[in-house]
C-alpha cells in the first residue's frame, strides 16, 4: 500500500465515523483489548450508561461469535487458510447511534443455514425473540465449540433492532458474511 493510500484509508475511516477497526484473527486476548479500548473511547464520548451497556453487550456477542465461528482449518499453512481465519470488526458512531460491523468467511453450506436463521430472527418482535431464545436454550445442545447457537438471538434482543446482513459469494465453497448491528 502506498503512503498516499494510507491517508486515503484514514480519510475514509474518518468520513465514515469509524471509531475502532480491526482485521485479523480474533483471540481471547483481542476480545479483552477491544473492550478496554471501547471503554476508554466511550468514556471520552460521555455516552449514557444505557447506550454503553447496549454497545458492550452487542460487541461482546459479536466478538464471541467471531471467536467461536471463524472458519477453522487445520493449520494456517498458506495465506488463503490464514485469511479464512481472519475477521473484520468496525465500530461506527453516527449522530444518535452506534453500528457494530463484522465480517468473516463462512462455508457456503453453513451460510444458507445461518441466513435462514437470521431471517427467522428478523421476523420476530421483542416478545417473539424472548420466547425463541428460551425455546432455543431449552432445546439446544451445546456444540463442540462450546456454544448453544444463541448469539444472534441475543444480539437482536440486546440491540433492539433488526440484523442487517449479507453473504457475498467468494467462490463455490466460500462466502463472506457481513453483519451490521445498529444500537440506539
Amino acid at each position: 500500500m502506498s503512503l498516499a493510500n494510507v491517508y486515503s484509508l484514514y480519510r475514509t475511516m474518518e468520513d465514515e465515523n469509524v471509531i475502532l477497526s480491526f482485521k485479523g484473527i480474533v483471540t481471547a486476548e483481542l476480545l479483552t483489548s477491544v473492550l478496554h479500548i471501547m471503554e476508554a473511547k466511550m468514556d471520552s464520548m460521555h455516552e449514557t450508561p444505557r447506550i454503553r451497556k447496549k454497545v458492550f453487550n452487542v460487541l461482546v456477542e459479536c466478538l464471541q461469535n467471531l471467536y467461536h465461528h471463524v472458519e477453522e482449518s487445520a493449520t494456517p499453512a498458506s495465506k488463503e487458510l490464514l485469511e479464512r481465519k481472519s475477521a473484520l470488526v468496525l465500530i461506527v458512531k453516527e449522530q444518535d447511534h452506534f453500528i457494530v460491523k463484522t465480517g468473516n468467511y463462512i462455508d457456503v453450506d453453513k451460510a444458507q443455514e445461518l441466513k435462514d436463521r437470521l431471517e427467522i430472527i428478523n421476523s420476530m418482535d421483542k416478545d417473539g425473540l424472548k420466547e425463541y431464545y428460551q425455546s432455543s436454550l431449552n432445546n439446544s445442545m451445546v456444540s463442540d465449540k462450546g456454544t448453544a447457537g444463541l448469539g444472534m438471538i441475543d444480539i437482536a434482543r440486546k440491540s433492539g433492532n433488526k440484523l442487517d446482513f449479507e453473504f457475498l459469494k467468494i467462490n463455490n465453497e466460500t462466502s463472506f458474511f457481513c453483519l451490521n448491528v445498529k444500537i440506539d
